[in-house]
């Protein structure tokens, strides 16, 4: 009762902070209750005509709205709202009373005039996130700040320490890049050969500074991201983490190919049995589970101790989503959540700035034990 009491006096803040205006943004924590803070915003502005436009980084979000309205008694709500993603927000009209960015870290500068044209007519726009951009220099920065400028904030350490998420701690394995030859290498000119991370890291670190155009300098760093994922001594160290393991453990591999040979029960879009594996474990039957990207928000899953991740990009978001899957215990339990990062590389940077927002006390950079 405590727990939704809190809730309620936050959203009713956060209601309060909005006000009339035509713009702003709303930056709350997981468990807080996001789209219900949405709904409920709906509700004060509702007519009998009304009609509102929720965007939303992927269709499946749409069901939490409509799950939300019929838990908390907004159903007719949903007879006056449209859905949209971000991909086709431009090809809607612009008719509506009001737009709900959903996940408002998700707008790009192909959304400026659109929603500018939106604003001019006089919509209000509401943004709801857990991931507010920290950097204001940024393309989601600048969008968010200036299209729902930030009103009113609770983090997920707010939320910890009002008992609605559980308490967390963050180590952070430091690893070094391997200087022996464990990489096979393809030569189209020559006989194959086998390389090392640190040679492979620093060919593709030396090819992001030569690139002398902004189109070469993306493609090179995905390269470099690419070849950082692939690299064996972060897997081995992970399946050693992994075998160590003695609670429920939730392991973020990069690939599909990697959750499968890092773990016997694994959940992405190639395994027919990733929903049967990811039944077992929420039931407790598996204690160990390997999976990308797929469930890294939307599930809930009980019990979940432990996570392993394996690459945190230089990604609030990301690793926000990833941490929260770990943020669902009861109030008096620790999540320990495990990050993998090479010291000696742009790794390291990555994942600093992706823990940025979160309570730097709780977080220990400990030497990998190999």
């Amino acid at each position: 009762m405590a727990e939704l009491d809190t809730k309620d006096k936050i959203q009713t803040e956060a209601l309060a902070a909005i006000g009339d205006q035509q713009k702003a943004g709303i930056a709350v924590s997981m468990g807080v209750g996001k789209t219900l803070l949405g709904l409920k915003h709906m509700a004060k502005f509702y007519h009998d005509n009304a009609r509102y436009l929720i965007v939303a980084p992927r269709k499946k979000i749409y069901a939490a709205w409509e799950e939300d309205a019929e838990k908390f008694g907004h159903q007719l709500l949903m007879k006056h709202v449209e859905f949209v993603t971000y991909r086709s927000l431009t090809k809607q009209d612009q008719d509506y009373d009001i737009i709900y960015l959903d996940e408002c870290h998700s707008l790009k500068d192909s959304h400026k005039a659109w929603l500018y044209g939106f604003e001019a007519r006089g919509g209000k726009i509401l943004g709801l996130t857990g991931t507010y951009p920290v950097y204001k220099n940024t393309e989601k920065g600048r969008m968010c700040n200036y299209y729902c400028p930030k009103v009113y904030e609770y983090t997920t350490d707010d939320a910890v320490d009002a008992d609605i998420l559980n308490d967390y701690k963050i180590y952070i394995h430091q690893l070094y890049l391997d200087g022996a030859s464990t990489i096979p290498i393809k030569n189209t000119k020559g006989p194959d050969f086998m390389t090392s991370e640190v040679k492979s890291y620093t060919y593709w670190n030396n090819r992001v500074m030569a690139a002398n155009s902004p189109q070469q300098q993306q493609i090179t760093r995905v390269q470099r991201m690419k070849a950082l994922q692939s690299f064996p001594s972060k897997e081995k160290y992970a399946a050693k983490l992994l075998a160590r393991a003695t609670k429920k453990t939730l392991l973020f591999a990069n690939t599909q190919d990697q959750a499968d040979r890092l773990c016997k029960h694994t959940v992405h879009s190639k395994n027919k049995v990733s929903d049967a594996n990811l039944l077992l474990f929420k039931e407790g039957k598996i204690l160990k589970l390997a999976a990308v990207e797929q469930i890294s928000e939307g599930q809930n899953i009980p019990e979940l101790e432990t996570g392993i991740i394996m690459h945190a990009y230089a990604n609030n978001k990301k690793a926000a989503q990833k941490i929260g899957r770990f943020l669902r215990l009861n109030p008096d339990q620790t999540a320990q959540i495990h990050i993998l990062c090479y010291v000696n590389s742009v790794d390291k940077d990555w994942v600093t700035s992706a823990l940025d927002a979160f309570d730097q006390s709780k977080i220990k950079w400990i030497q990998a034990i190999t």
